[in-house]
């Protein structure tokens, strides 16, 4: 039988199971829109804009564990995908990506709303490629979700030329898929993994160093088991928290320029560093000269790439975290590491993660996050509001947290819960964001509303571009250069110092959320905090924006200085009053 291209690209997701399609139309893609008109077993999700779109597809992808969908039309439609390409490739989240195209007889001719997709995204996704002939369709297809979800996950980019999807052809698409040249690792190379355990069989001080592979491999039991089973103290990196609960005894915290005290010292001091599902960037590691100068490094990653890029290991071990894991489970063996255990307590107790402030801190606000929402998906924006939530949320099996690790990317936080949302319909879902990142994707505020998504938005608004400004006080003598959110032409020049004689801020969220349909509150002290997340929850068929209204030069500590050796955390901050 033949069918368009059109058709058979509904038909090819309906057979990769996908029900779920985050996309925005455009002339080079009514085709495809066309032929899933009424479709019923594809929910079309149309967003505000198309990197709102990106990031809800990662956020669904994330925290389902399911391929993430997109479709939208070619040049600016396509390349409003870049960030949220390049934000899902980095963090390996798996993403396919379909972009309308002009006509194969136009490709090259600067036709209306062409880009050249394939070249923009090659550098930042995982295999990207445009189609120019009918019967390539469906095996292209096939080969974008392979890939996408297989090895090392990550982002494939399919261009989709208005010809080939007018084009009629046969409806066959393929159960399996062969291609030549890219050969994912299945199996856990036993040899190398016994040299690791016959290192940590003679290791005083040895520490786990967790990342992200290890929450994309779904293996936090098995990592919990394994910690429980040699009784190793675990760190993770931003991507990594989760691993195992924040709650376990054996949990030190996160490594790295806002890590905690005592796995900073831990990660100095170690004599075994046993890593997994971590590419050790220049985030975690500080000076790289000083890493952990006295520990024998074993590294865990699938990817083999990333072994010994950045630091030089003494074992490499190319498999997937989980197999690994479970292969390490059925070997390893109980430590005498009680007396390194009991010193790393004492550097917890020593130097804890605590604001020890008064007055409405983001502590308060996410330790009452952690009490009234125990089943929950959190995903943070980027800056100071991402790394207040990597300190202070605790997480699960049960509570999930989904950020930009890798690229950082600002605007992501909303839309992503938007994507969580959708996915897991029966979980709570919390946003922690900050004022000028809530701003970058305020748009996705109508998708929420028509969609009638129940998202709880916890604003912690400080009135700047938080983590910047704090690098402005920090290293550059308080001159804090376009990071005032709150500035107007008719300040005065030069002003670094926030009084109560500032502007008001624009926007009043309040308001904002109200004109969108939906509910606001703000909260200016902390008796108010858990009264308004309970409100929110009980708000159940539309989101709630809280603004929390935090104090404007409130920092993130501690911090290791650019350039500086894990060693040298400044462990407070100091005060100014307005």
């Amino acid at each position: 039988m033949e069918i368009t291209g059109a058709e058979l690209f509904v038909k090819a997701l309906k057979e990769e199971s996908v029900t779920t399609l985050f996309a925005y139309p455009g002339g080079q893609a009514i085709d495809l829109f066309n032929a899933l008109y009424g479709e019923k077993d594809i929910d079309v999700i149309l967003p505000r804009h198309e990197q709102g779109l990106v990031h809800a597809a990662d956020g669904y992808a994330r925290s389902t564990g399911k391929v993430g969908v997109c479709l939208v039309t070619s040049g600016p439609g396509a390349t409003n995908l870049v960030t949220g390409i390049a934000t899902a490739n980095y963090d390996s989240v798996p993403l396919v990506c379909f972009t309308g195209q002009v006509p194969t007889s136009l490709i090259g001719n600067d036709a209306f709303q062409e880009v050249d997709i394939v070249g923009i995204t090659r550098s930042i996704s995982k295999y990207a490629v445009t189609v120019r002939k009918r019967e390539d369709l469906a095996e292209t297809i096939r080969k974008a979700f392979y890939i996408a979800k297989t090895g090392k996950p990550g982002v494939v980019v399919v261009d989709l030329p208005k010809d080939i999807q007018r084009a009629y052809g046969s409806d066959f698409y393929p159960k399996e898929i062969t291609i030549r040249g890219y050969k994912p690792n299945t199996s856990v190379h036993m040899g190398q993994l016994n040299k690791a355990l016959d290192i940590l069989r003679h290791a005083k001080k040895p520490v786990f160093l967790i990342g992200g592979g290890v929450n994309i491999a779904h293996a936090n039991k098995e990592m919990t088991r394994l910690a429980e089973l040699t009784g190793i103290p675990v760190i993770t990196t931003i991507m990594g928290k989760g691993a195992i609960p924040t709650t376990h005894s054996l949990y030190v915290g996160n490594i790295g320029i806002h890590g905690s005290y005592a796995a900073n010292r831990a990660i100095s001091n170690c004599d075994v560093l046993f890593s997994i599902g971590t590419r050790f960037n220049d985030r975690i590691t500080g000076k790289i000269e000083e890493f952990a100068t006295a520990a024998k490094i074993i590294h865990i990653d699938i990817d083999a790439a990333s072994i010994s890029r950045n630091i030089v290991v003494d074992v490499p071990i190319v498999a997937d975290a989980k197999k690994a894991i479970c292969s390490l489970l059925e070997k390893a063996e109980p430590l005498s590491v009680s007396e390194w255990v009991n010193e790393i307590n004492d550097w917890k107790k020593e130097y804890p993660i605590d604001m020890g402030r008064s007055g409405l801190t983001p502590q308060m606000v996410i330790k009452a996050v952690n009490e009234i929402f125990t089943d929950a998906v959190v995903t943070t924006d980027v800056g100071q509001n991402q790394l207040w939530t990597t300190q202070f949320l605790a997480l699960d099996e049960n509570r999930q947290m989904l950020t930009s690790g890798g690229l950082g990317t600002m605007g992501y936080g909303f839309p992503a819960a938007i994507g969580a949302k959708l996915g897991n319909p029966h979980k709570d879902v919390i946003v922690i964001s900050g004022d000028g990142g809530m701003q970058m994707n305020i748009q996705e505020m109508a998708t929420a509303v028509v969609y009638e998504l129940p998202i709880i938005i916890c604003i912690l608004n400080n009135g700047y571009l938080g983590n910047v400004r704090q690098w402005q006080e920090m290293f550059y003598d308080r001159r804090y250069s376009s990071t005032c959110m709150r500035y107007r032409k008719s300040c005065e020049i030069g002003c670094n110092t926030p009084n109560h004689c500032c502007p008001e801020y624009t926007p009043d969220f309040i308001r904002l959320a109200e004109s969108y349909g939906t509910k606001g509150i703000r909260v200016t002290k902390p008796a108010d905090i858990k009264d308004a997340l309970i409100s929110a929850k009980q708000n159940t068929k539309a989101p709630t924006v809280i603004e929390f209204i935090i104090d404007r030069e409130i920092n993130v500590m501690p911090i290791v200085p650019p350039g500086n050796s894990l060693n040298d955390m400044i462990l407070e901050s100091e005060e100014h009053g307005e």
